[in-house]
């Protein structure tokens, strides 16, 4: 790992931390500029003003395509344009918009050879669907693999299948596709539907219908509570409607399409009449990412990402406002303290090599919505040429559950995927910040499992380095009690300092970090 390359500037340059960053800036850059000139911008005053405002009740809890996410996007943008960082987008708009839908279950039909099955008790389905069928084509386990397929002179284009879980076992009891005592992915529970989904999808089937006897009470249950509560789900709307349909029935439902379903592994068409109409409620919703950056002066297409998620969960049942200060009140403004610090080194003439990308992602609380719109369906910077995210959610109060220094941070994933960037991450903050960096959850057996809980993993799964900066739950998370009031502004300031000279080493160092752990 090669040391950190900063010299100090001979003259100091005075920097007033309330002043707001426009102008020209300067052309010339004698000599390589200190970064704690640019880091001491970021204080207490500037971040405890940004969120009293931006996690008031005026922003009414956030919500992702609520009123009170417009007001939130309509403040980083004002930011933006008085701090003079121009939009990410070619086009000269701030906004990136997220495509979404709320998905609201759908009602209808479902009948076998004139025998009505109710949906809820006998069946749950998710999408809609609309379809008369004379015949089915029964997959058994819906497996295809080199070594081992259900679809083996099976055509089932335009036709909907049948599969249930479960994978063939070989005399001997090793498993057939894993040619051992190990399942094999399909049987993993998580996957086990959605793999199954997408081999049939891909070979041209209209839909599924999957049959998983101990799991359905499962799904059954999870239906019952959303028709209950009338629970909306909102999901990235498609590119072109889904007209592929997702059917999970029970045993009564999977015998009546194929006669002894649970012991019959043979693949084969079945003659039967299916009728099925299944109708969506589904709504578009329409909701936003902010993105704005400042383009490198020697690398301009390396890019460095720092994100934080703009938006929370909106109002209560009761009418409380849940304000999110914490929740990512805290990484929002940190964000905005980064970027304007960024913005006065580049009007110095010291502006970063690398081009440095502010993403304000909208969704998170929906399911990393924004940032998977980034990285899958829009990225605004190609992915292969971005270096590094450095991910900014809850850094503002302190875990009630942990013991010791309070000057601290949970560091999650410096490590996964970059030797040099974890290095890297533990050099600055001995060289300028001194907190303590807490890897309790960045172990691979944390039940908790928050490396895939915000935005960041959308970015590590396209293996590019990340780290995520988070201060850990507390008694306040997810409460109208998260209010900016119970900020540790101290702390806050520090931890985006670290944030900031983090970013500034990875957007200056001669050579990208390199990726000696990808995943495939």
């Amino acid at each position: 790992m090669k040391k950190l390359a900063f010299i100090a500037l001979a003259l100091a340059i005075s920097c007033n931390s309330t002043q707001k960053t426009t102008g020209e800036k300067k052309t010339e850059k004698a000599v390589e500029a200190n970064p704690e000139t640019y880091g001491k911008t970021i204080t207490e005053a500037e971040l405890k003003a940004h969120l009293y405002t931006y996690a008031s009740d005026e922003f009414e809890g956030r919500e992702t395509g609520k009123p009170g996410q417009k007001k939130a996007i309509e403040y980083i943008k004002k930011e933006y344009v008085g701090l003079g960082i121009k939009p990410a987008k070619a086009d000269g708009n701030y906004f990136q918009d997220v495509p979404l839908e709320i998905s609201k279950l759908p009602t209808g039909s479902l009948s076998v050879n004139g025998k009505e099955y109710k949906l809820g008790e006998d069946y749950v389905a998710t999408s809609a669907a609309t379809a008369d069928y004379t015949n089915v084509v029964y997959v058994g386990y819906g497996i295809d693999e080199e070594n081992y397929s259900d679809y083996k002179n099976l055509d089932v284009a335009d036709k909907i299948v049948v599969a249930k879980v479960g994978e063939p076992k070989n005399e001997d009891g090793t498993y057939v596709v894993s040619g051992s005592t190990k399942k094999s992915s399909w049987s993993n529970a998580s996957e086990a539907l959605a793999k199954r989904a997408e081999v049939a999808k891909e070979k041209g089937a209209t839909g599924i219908i999957f049959y998983d006897e101990s799991n359905y009470p499962r799904y059954q249950q999870y239906f019952a509570q959303m028709q209950k509560s009338g629970r909306e789900r909102i999901s990235p709307k498609p590119a072109t409607p889904n007209k592929f349909a997702t059917i999970l029935v029970n045993s009564s439902l999977a015998n009546a399409i194929v006669a002894n379903i649970a012991t019959d592994n043979t693949p084969k068409v079945v003659s039967t009449t299916l009728n099925v109409d299944l109708k969506s409620g589904n709504k578009d919703v329409k909701s936003e990412n902010v993105v704005a950056y400042i383009e490198g002066s020697e690398k301009p297409n390396e890019y460095l990402v720092i994100s934080s998620h703009l938006d929370h969960i909106g109002v209560s049942a009761d009418g409380q406002i849940n304000n999110g200060a914490d929740d990512d009140g805290s990484g929002t403004v940190a964000l905005l303290e980064i970027a304007e610090a960024f913005k006065k080194a580049e009007l110095d003439g010291n502006g970063p090599k690398r081009s440095v990308v502010f993403l304000h992602v909208t969704g998170e609380e929906k399911g990393l919505l924004g940032s998977q719109h980034y990285t899958d369906v829009d990225p605004i910077f190609p992915l292969e040429n971005t270096v590094a995210n450095l991910n900014i959610d809850m850094v503002g109060r302190i875990d009630p559950k942990r013991e010791g220094d309070r000057n601290y941070i949970y560091l999650i994933g410096s490590d996964k995927l970059s030797t040099e960037l974890h290095n890297l991450s533990e050099e600055v903050n001995k060289k300028y910040t001194n907190v303590v960096l807490d890897y309790t959850y960045n172990d691979e057996n944390d039940p908790n499992r928050f490396y895939y809980r915000s935005d960041h993993y959308n970015f590590a799964k396209n293996n590019i380095p990340i780290i995520f900066y988070f201060n850990g739950t507390h008694d306040d998370y997810h409460q109208p009690s998260d209010t900016p009031d119970k900020i540790n502004y101290d702390l806050l300031e520090n931890r985006t300092r670290l944030v900031f000279y983090t970013a500034w080493e990875i957007a200056n160092r001669a050579n990208r970090l390199v990726v000696d752990k990808a995943t495939e």
